[in-house]
């Protein structure tokens, strides 16, 4: 029987979906703020050591079908307490790395293995059970959590500066376990059938289908992974993730906080941008319900023209003599990403939801890592080459006008004009 409580627990899964984003995703995003203080201990190049990064995003994308798979066939909350375990431990040992090699093991390989586990591969199809329509929002409100985890370097840079880089590791993994963890293992339930519910308007929804030309129909078929894979739609999904989270913002979001300490911004100044970014981030993320009324492609666009505007901004900052060229980035770039970020997978929902999502969905993740491991190395590798971050700007403009042209392509508006 088929219970209807009159608070829908779903928006709990919503909750925890953000927060999971903010202290999990925030260990990763930290790294632009932990960046110049390994820089400085060590002396290594910028391309060799901002690789820890890109190879952190690579191993996370590799996961992504992996993690999803696991999530859908078996127990998705032991998967994340096993991810819990994987990444406090592999955290912590941070605090303790003094080759190179360690921190690519550490961060690189295990920390993106603990994120996999219990991060987006596993949450987003998690909100695609609990919500049949309004995903766009709610995919939206459970990745402002990945905004605010940026906001969260300006907590990370107060705990350097104070107990110095190492015990700053600690910290963060101390998190984890003692507010994530518990969380996860009181409230977290994959599918809304675990407690005799339906999802989010169920009763108004046709089930989807797929017809010869790979884009969902009215109909009683659930997708799976091989089907999904051999549909064009789904690899243009997959380039346009790579082009602009991977090369793009995984490139500027690696060597931001230096940049702005190389123009002569103090690192404390620079580590308050990367936290207005966040916010402003989360607050696109939260207008995730815009791509619900105006269309995924169009909020795309949208998305793309100000993320181009927000890194003219950021190439045009030459000394300390105008931040506010640094805001201006940091608002347009932030909204930008922040609207993007729950497009793509809402438009994947659109074309390919139904029991197998998590591993289709985590395909979209492998794009995002395969871009990501040319991201942040290739920002660091121009840089040692030039003495400039300017090509590398110019290199991320170009993905990003890419990515959006892979949307239209895949088109996600003829899978819902056939499902209406």
């Amino acid at each position: 029987m088929v219970r209807r409580p009159s608070f829908f627990y779903g928006w709990y899964i919503v909750a925890l979906t953000a927060l999971g984003m903010i202290l999990a995703y925030g260990i990763r995003h930290t790294f632009s703020v932990f960046f110049p203080s390994i820089l400085d201990e060590f002396g290594w190049n910028r391309g060799d050591t901002a690789f820890i990064y890109s190879l952190n995003l690579f191993t996370y994308g590799l996961l992504g079908p992996l993690s999803g798979t696991l999530a859908d066939r078996w127990k998705p909350r032991k998967l994340a307490m096993i991810g819990f375990a994987i990444l406090s431990l592999s955290t912590a040992g941070c605090a303790l790395a003094r080759e190179l090699w360690q921190f690519y093991l550490l961060f690189g390989v295990f920390v993106a293995v603990g994120i996999s586990f219990v991060g987006w591969p596993l949450l987003a199809p998690a909100l695609a059970n609990w919500f049949a329509n309004k995903r766009g929002m709610v995919m939206g409100i459970g990745q402002m959590g990945g905004g605010m985890s940026f906001v969260y370097g300006m907590f990370a840079e107060y705990v350097i500066s104070q107990v110095g880089w190492r015990n700053a590791y600690l910290v963060l993994a101390g998190a984890v376990v003692v507010i994530l963890m518990p969380l996860y293992l009181y409230f977290f339930r994959y599918r809304p059938e675990e407690m005799g519910m339906k999802a989010y308007g169920a009763d108004h929804m046709p089930l989807l289908n797929h017809n010869s030309e790979g884009v969902a129909a009215t109909g009683a078929n659930d997708w799976t992974l091989r089907q999904a894979i051999r549909t064009p739609q789904l690899w243009l999904l997959v380039v346009s993730q790579a082009l602009y989270w991977g090369v793009g913002c995984y490139l500027v979001l690696a060597h931001q906080v230096r940049f702005a300490q190389d123009v002569g911004y103090s690192g404390a100044f620079a580590a308050s941008v990367f936290a207005l970014y966040g916010i402003i981030m989360a607050g696109g993320q939260l207008s995730g319900f815009i791509s619900d009324r105006i269309g995924r492609e169009t909020t795309a666009t949208l998305a793309t023209i100000l993320s181009i505007t927000g890194m003219v901004a950021l190439i045009s900052v030459k000394d300390t003599s105008q931040p506010w060229l640094l805001y201006v980035y940091a608002v347009l770039f932030g909204y930008g990403a922040g609207v993007y970020s729950p497009t793509v997978f809402a438009a994947a929902a659109d074309l390919f939801h139904g029991r197998h999502f998590g591993a289709i969905s985590g395909l979209l993740l492998t794009g995002m890592g395969m871009g990501g491991v040319f991201g942040p190395w290739l920002g660091g590798y121009i840089y040692d080459k030039t003495g400039s971050y300017i090509y590398a700007f110019v290199l991320v403009i170009v993905a990003f006008v890419l990515s959006c042209a892979a949307i239209w392509i895949a088109a996600p508006r003829k899978a819902v004009r056939r499902r209406a």
